[in-house]
């Protein structure tokens, strides 16, 4: 990853709708250099998609919550099948796997406080293999929408 490719990282994560012209003109390099660069990007999967931002509030998801479960057995199986159990649910938009005291976060988008707690008690309570949750309400939510790359480790510049 050179400075040229995280330059066109860093624009395409801003505005990913902009034409491949230009992209070009704003880095100062030729069309077909650009375009052979993000084709570059993709095969070597550090573009994996191009996705829209949308309002979860639009939606009448204005609520949202971290959701902390523990669950037993630990065992590959049913880490895999609370995964595939949750990701379906059309309130959780996304899972993740963690280590320390809890086994999973979910975060899920509700239209109000009052759909959480059904949500939790019609998903979450009746699952054997929860022994436990509990709901984090987030007031507030921010994410960087740039990441560029980190320094290579090992690398005595970093």
């Amino acid at each position: 990853m050179d400075e040229l490719d995280s330059a066109i990282i860093k624009h395409l994560q801003r505005d990913a709708r902009q034409s491949n012209r230009d992209l070009a003109r704003t880095l100062g390099i030729a069309p077909s250099t650009c375009l052979e660069r993000v084709r570059a990007l993709r095969e070597r999967g550090v573009i994996t998609g191009y996705h829209a931002e949308v309002s979860l509030p639009a939606l009448n998801r204005p609520v949202q919550a971290l959701l902390h479960v523990q669950v037993r057995p630990l065992s590959r199986q049913v880490i895999e099948g609370f995964k595939h159990y949750a990701s379906a649910l059309p309130e959780v938009l996304s899972i993740f796997v963690v280590a320390g005291s809890d086994d999973f976060l979910v975060h899920v988008a509700v239209s109000s406080i009052d759909n959480l707690h059904a949500f939790l008690m019609d998903n979450f309570s009746k699952r054997r293999e929860i022994v436990s949750f509990r709901s984090s309400i987030i007031y507030q939510h921010s994410r960087n929408q740039v990441i560029p790359p980190l320094p290579a480790s090992g690398d005595p510049s970093a």
